[in-house]
């Protein structure tokens, strides 16, 4: 039987999704309560892989599964074999050919800025502490010509495994919420580091990103943001 998981975690202990020896990852956890929940557990798919210290409100996991629990138990059976910082929200048969990852239609993500005065220790690899003041209009400006298909590849980094860079941005806004300031964006595909480069670099120099839709080099956009602000939030199917 295919099943479909639902996850949340905290990344900040794990060296991000997949599995490497010898280091805590979200994949290597839960494979071993999955082992430990089921005869047999296999060709285990995920809809996005989150780097080191990155978060996850709604990742999507496909996995065979044969024996353990009727599915209606299955979250309970696996969230006491997991660490902590993971979470199984729900489990569910999937349909036939499904695959997190393939049959994924869009992803969505948003990256969390922290714009108190003062620090706080609830929001300590949460959010990117940004105490500065920030033209939250010209913020908004930047991200409109997001949307579309353009070139991305100014957004990742300049030794990279993609040999496509353009991608598709359905939408990506930035919305106020009490002391923090997100950035959301859901898109077909991304590039790797694409959303913690545009975070950066809209932060450092707004009025730069239309030009850099146009194909430009990486060393000409700004920062990468750092990974503890990001959060997978829910996958389109």
């Amino acid at each position: 039987m295919r099943l479909i998981l639902t996850l949340e975690y905290d990344g900040t202990p794990f060296r991000g999704w997949a599995v490497q020896p010898g280091l805590p990852t979200v994949e290597g956890a839960l494979r071993e309560a999955l082992d430990g929940t089921f005869v047999s557990a296999e060709n285990l798919a995920v809809a996005g892989r989150t780097d080191s210290g990155v978060h996850a409100l709604g990742q999507v996991v496909s996995v065979d599964v044969e024996g353990g629990p009727p599915r209606e138990r299955v979250a309970a059976a696996l969230n006491p074999r997991l660490p902590d910082e993971i979470t199984v929200l729900s489990a569910a048969p999937a349909p036939d050919g499904f695959h997190a990852r393939h049959s994924a239609r869009s992803r969505s993500y948003r990256y969390r800025l922290f714009t108190r005065a003062t620090p706080s220790p609830f929001e300590l690899r949460r959010s990117w502490w940004f105490p500065r003041p920030l033209d939250q209009d010209a913020l908004a400006a930047a991200a409109s010509p997001l949307v579309g298909e353009h070139d991305f590849r100014a957004f990742t980094p300049a030794e990279t495994q993609h040999e496509v860079f353009v991608r598709v941005v359905e939408r990506a806004e930035w919305l106020r919420r009490g002391d923090h300031l997100d950035f959301e964006i859901t898109a077909v595909g991304y590039l790797r580091h694409m959303v913690r480069s545009l975070v950066g670099t809209m932060v450092e120099a707004p009025g730069s990103i239309t030009e850099l839709l146009e194909g430009r080099g990486r060393s000409e956009a700004g920062t990468t943001a750092p990974p503890w602000g990001l959060y997978l939030v829910s996958v389109a199917y």
